[in-house]
């Protein structure tokens, strides 16, 4: 088998398998698979990745390079006298969410707290508050999804944990001087990530 017909079979076994299309004649005389991916899978594998990215980046960068002495996480990074510095993780994240709302409406994404140092960013709906009550008390094991309606459009609501990853999380948290808490620990739920999917009508 080539390499092309390899990638063409892989190709549409996930187009299948995701119910976003076929690849030549159905095998069977079945309905067709239902088309686009289950919200749930969606917000799973969407979360996958955030977590990924942001643990890594907390670990592998922000971490090693200040126990390295070379460069320091701030919050004031871009002000004239702090250049030499690095987005705080949080930062970082939310970054990322409004270069993502720029570029598609097939998702959106946000860092909450029931804690935050940035009032703004409170839970706010119904499903929110409901969903930091869950996550909060299970100890950010179990994630949380419901489903809520904004201005008229109907959404599929995830809400996963934001646990402290680093003693840096702990520390910036903890010290910073519009924080509501003063007593978080390594592998805490400091917050949650809000994943909003739109639903059809």
């Amino acid at each position: 088998m080539t390499i092309r017909k390899t990638l063409l079979t892989s190709l549409c076994a996930a187009l299948l398998f995701t119910g976003m299309g076929g690849c030549g004649k159905q095998a069977s005389s079945g309905p067709a698979p239902k088309a686009g991916i289950d919200p749930k899978i969606m917000a799973d594998a969407l979360f996958a990745v955030m977590e990924a990215d942001r643990t890594i980046y907390t670990r592998n960068v922000v971490k090693r390079s200040k126990d390295a002495g070379l460069v320091k996480a701030s919050e004031q990074w871009k002000d004239e006298d702090d250049k030499g510095s690095l987005p705080l993780p949080a930062q970082m994240f939310r970054m990322a969410s409004e270069r993502v709302s720029e570029k598609t409406e097939t998702f959106s994404y946000q860092l909450k707290s029931p804690w935050p140092v940035n009032k703004q960013n409170m839970p706010k709906t119904d499903v929110e508050k409901k969903g930091f009550d869950f996550i909060v008390a299970n100890g950010g094991k179990e994630p949380f999804y419901g489903e809520e309606t904004i201005a008229g459009k109907k959404y599929f609501t995830a809400i996963y944990a934001d646990v402290a990853v680093s003693p840096a999380c702990v520390t910036c948290h903890n010290e910073h001087k519009d924080t509501p808490r003063t007593d978080f620990k390594l592998g805490d739920t400091m917050g949650g990530v809000v994943v909003r999917i739109p639903l059809g009508s």
